[in-house]
């Protein structure tokens, strides 16, 4: 018997992506994403307990260009994560499960979760909290 070279499962070069799989991976990697985040909130927590310098040295981290788009990212993710939670508890009680619906509650806990990150560091840079 001559073996042949495909793939024995589904693979993802097989398949197009779909924006309900990649709704999917992106809510495991934002998941993910928040576990990195929080270490380092125990990362600022914990040099805010060893002193000055050490905590000075964390904002200065932290205040940086890069600390600060981590940041965004990391509060996208929680966002993002959160959003599509509660689109999760829908699908839970059965309702939303129609193609129409699932794409526009995905489109949806994108732009919600945009959205709430822009303003999340509007009032944070307006209190002079992201200086």
């Amino acid at each position: 018997m001559e073996r042949q070279n495909r793939p024995l499962s589904p693979h993802l070069q097989v398949y197009r992506p779909q924006l309900t799989s990649v709704m999917s991976i992106s809510h495991r990697a934002c998941g993910v994403a928040m576990a990195a985040g929080s270490v380092l909130l125990i990362y600022w927590l914990a040099s805010a307990a060893a002193g000055p310098e050490a905590f000075a040295r964390a904002q200065g981290l932290l205040g940086s260009f890069l600390g600060k788009l981590v940041l965004f990212a990391f509060t996208y993710a929680l966002f993002y994560h959160l959003c599509n939670g509660i689109r999760h508890l829908f699908w839970d009680a059965g309702h939303g499960f129609e193609i129409g619906t699932a794409y526009l509650t995905g489109y949806w806990v994108i732009g919600v979760a945009a959205a709430l990150t822009v303003l999340v560091w509007i009032a944070a840079l307006a209190t002079g909290g992201g200086a």
